[in-house]
């Protein structure tokens, strides 16, 4: 059976690696970083602060701060929790400046897409993800963010609490109250949603 070597080519390529070599000047790997983690880093924007233009922003400008401070990269920990905890702090940077300056967030309108393939009519399935994504942004910030990097972005709760500088029970228990929270305001939705 053959092992990998520590040099092999799949070794070389993973995100510690590829960032360890951006680190060193090789600066044409940071595409390849960003092909792997654009989207959800959009994802995570988006369901923050719901805004298209923003959201696209600011992925720019977390791969602006991971070129401009990739010496500061030690390769300790996930490469994926190193670059969260700069969204996050990219995001926080943004909302405080958007305060200061009195800008109000804009809604996007647009929806996240469809799932494929579905049993309930179409229109029950985008009233009841509307109705979820209305009470996800009705949240508190910091309960929104740690479902939108769980569940969305598949973080673990280790991880979270790193981006978090916390411990892991806090997050859990965090991610439950942020869960029951968001369950009770989509019930509420709901039933004001079949009201109208």
């Amino acid at each position: 059976m053959k092992t990998l070597n520590p040099g092999s080519a799949v070794n070389s390529n993973s995100d510690k690696a590829l960032m360890l070599k951006v680190k060193k000047g090789e600066l044409d790997k940071l595409g390849l970083l960003f092909e792997r983690y654009h989207r959800g880093l959009y994802r995570y924007f988006y369901r923050m602060c719901r805004d298209k233009n923003t959201s696209e922003d600011l992925v720019q400008s977390v791969f602006e701060r991971l070129l401009k401070y990739r010496q500061s990269y030690t390769g300790e920990g996930k490469f994926s929790t190193w670059l969260f905890s700069i969204a996050r702090n990219q995001f926080n940077d943004h909302h405080r400046r958007s305060e200061r300056i009195g800008n109000p967030v804009q809604l996007d309108e647009d929806r996240l897409e469809m799932p494929e393939e579905t049993t309930a009519p179409v229109h029950q399935v985008k009233e009841k993800k509307e109705i979820l994504e209305e009470a996800l942004y009705a949240l508190p910030e910091d309960y929104r963010e740690v479902i939108i990097l769980s569940r969305y972005e598949g973080l673990r709760y280790k991880e979270i609490a790193e981006i978090f500088e916390s411990t892991e029970g806090a997050i859990k228990v965090k991610m439950f109250r942020a869960m029951k929270e968001l369950k009770d305001i989509a019930l509420s939705f709901e039933k004001e949603y079949n009201y109208e």
